[in-house]
């Protein structure tokens, strides 16, 4: 059954029309018979006939012998009847390995779920991709922005310093005005004709005031101690307007400590500072105090 169901599946595929050319060619053959067979029996009738004549002159004439029709062909043979072509049987069914059939659907499957996957990463590339443009966007829109606001700020920047310009000059020439205007003369003021200054008195002490001031607290120093080098003590001292000491205090340290304190309580032992020759004591005063002089 195998064997026969394998020559029939591999046997070339039957030629269509193979009767009909067979019946036709059949038809052809009788047909060319029946002619053959005509012709031969219309020469032997020929050949059959005679036929005398004589010649007389003056005779009537008389009439040829009728044609003699040939007698007509034989009808053709019926033609044979069409036989039904036989219908193959159809072809064994061919049982497939179930695997196979297996195997061909799980590739089959593998290679949708591949697709599908390039699909989701394409999508996602898409995505990302319009992302990436859309925050470049708003970079570039939030860097405009920022750099007009930053155009602005230094146009104002620029405006304002301009202005601050102006009105630095205007007030330095009102002042330079006012400073020319003082030093032609201020009334009441007590400096010399050649002073420049703006105030009806000089603030400072005199030249000579320091050197009474350290001449009326020297002799209330008292140090026995013998040190080396001659180190500075710098004292800050404030007074009352009548010159009375309200406090003092170190400034600048000596290095020597018993130094130090020696300056410091012949300062309270003298208690009240000499006037200035303008009759005010300044105030706050830094004095300078050395072991040797």
């Amino acid at each position: 059954m195998h064997a026969s169901a394998d020559r029939l599946e591999f046997a070339p595929p039957p030629q269509p029309g193979l009767v009909r050319a067979f019946v036709l060619a059949v038809i052809a053959h009788l047909l060319l018979m029946i002619a053959l067979t005509w012709g031969i029996n219309w020469n032997r009738q020929t050949e059959n006939l005679s036929a005398e004549a004589e010649l007389w002159s003056a005779v009537p004439q008389e009439a040829a012998p009728a044609l003699v029709q040939p007698p007509p062909p034989p009808p053709p043979p019926p033609a044979p009847e069409k036989k039904a072509e036989p219908i193959p049987p159809p072809p064994a069914p061919v049982v497939q390995d179930p695997n196979i059939a297996l195997e061909r659907e799980k590739k089959r499957q593998e290679l949708i779920q591949r697709r599908d996957e390039e699909l989701d990463k394409l999508k996602k590339l898409e995505a990302r991709k319009k992302l990436e443009d859309k925050k470049r966007e708003l970079l570039a829109a939030k860097k405009a922005a920022e750099d007009k606001k930053k155009q602005e700020e230094q146009a104002k920047a620029a405006k304002t310093k301009k202005q601050q310009l102006e009105e630095d000059k205007r007030l330095a020439a009102m002042r330079k005005e006012n400073l020319d205007r003082m030093m032609k003369g201020l009334p009441g003021a007590s400096g010399a004709p050649t002073a420049q200054g703006t105030a009806q008195r000089s603030g400072g002490p005199s030249p000579s005031y320091a050197g009474r001031v350290v001449a009326r607290v020297r002799p209330n120093i008292v140090f026995t101690d013998d040190i080396a080098g001659n180190p500075t003590a710098e004292v800050e001292v404030r007074t009352a307007p009548d010159g009375t000491i309200v406090s003092r205090r170190i400034l600048k340290s000596s290095g020597v400590a018993s130094w130090d304190n020696a300056v410091l309580r012949a300062l309270d032992k003298t208690e009240v500072l000499p006037r200035d020759v303008d009759g005010r004591v300044p105030t706050p005063m830094i004095l300078e105090f050395r072991p040797r002089t």
